[in-house]
């Protein structure tokens, strides 16, 4: 069954009325009452004297997917539900949402979204999300994990800008064979941190890891972006932080 109603009618409002209508009249029974094909609602026709909109009645259908509205001259005029203009037809201005509050006695203002939770924008949830995924600038150990100072065998850090700037830059570190992988990248971020000390570098933000074996070493090349705000990134070396956890784990920062 279509839907009639007069120019711009505010169905949103009248739907959540029905809803209303519905559940009070099954109120008390064991089951819920066939859902009508039709419903009757009274609807706001915006346009009227004084700045008053007048009521009339439209019949809503709860079961077709088309749009049949009264225009003013007598015609009428079909439209789909979810085309462009029948999204339009079912817009609702602030001014018609204004008239149906004048007409039904409805405060508008208060009282509802008060009691609603604060939504998320769209934002704000991908970067809870991306903080969910960041991780601390030195791996997680297992309990137990031991230390030989023997597995550290030197590392370098150097500038990769093109003019010799420390924007981006490379810590080559070299492990004994066999040396756990956090271990070794441990190592390289604490080779990192040394290095921003001396040079005044705040924070740097991991952006790959390379590991080889040769002669008989363990090679790691871990390229970090080096800034003085705190950058967006899944691992952030912070200078003074990371060299404090380093000399607690017992890895040497040169």
């Amino acid at each position: 069954m279509p839907v009639f109603r007069q120019s711009r009618l505010a169905i949103a409002a009248l739907a959540g009325a029905a809803m209303l209508a519905g559940c009070a009249d099954d109120a008390g029974e064991g089951r819920p009452k066939p859902k009508p094909a039709t419903m009757t609602a009274k609807v706001v026709t915006p346009g009227g004297a004084e700045g008053k909109a007048p009521l009339t009645l439209a019949r809503i259908s709860t079961k077709s997917g088309e749009i049949l509205i009264l225009e003013p001259d007598g015609s009428v005029t079909t439209m789909a539900l979810d085309s462009p203009e029948g999204q339009d037809a079912f817009a609702v201005t602030e001014a018609d949402l204004m008239a149906l509050n004048e007409n039904l006695d409805l405060d508008l203002g208060a009282g509802v979204a008060a009691d609603l939770p604060p939504r998320q924008t769209a934002q704000e949830k991908a970067l809870e999300e991306f903080a969910a995924r960041t991780q601390p600038a030195l791996p997680v150990w297992d309990n137990g994990t031991k230390i030989d100072p023997e597995d550290f065998q030197g590392a370098r850090v150097v500038p990769l800008g093109p003019d010799g700037s420390s924007g981006l830059v490379e810590v080559t570190a070299n492990l004994r064979e066999g040396v756990d992988a956090d271990i070794a990248f441990s190592y390289a971020t604490c080779a990192l941190a040394g290095w921003a000390k001396q040079n005044g570098e705040t924070y740097g933000r991991h952006v790959r890891t390379l590991q080889d074996t040769r002669d008989g070493k363990l090679m790691i090349g871990a390229a970090f972006t080096l800034s003085d705000q705190k950058p967006m990134g899944l691992r952030v070396m912070e200078t003074n932080e990371t060299l404090r956890e380093c000399k607690a784990r017992g890895i040497p920062a040169a």
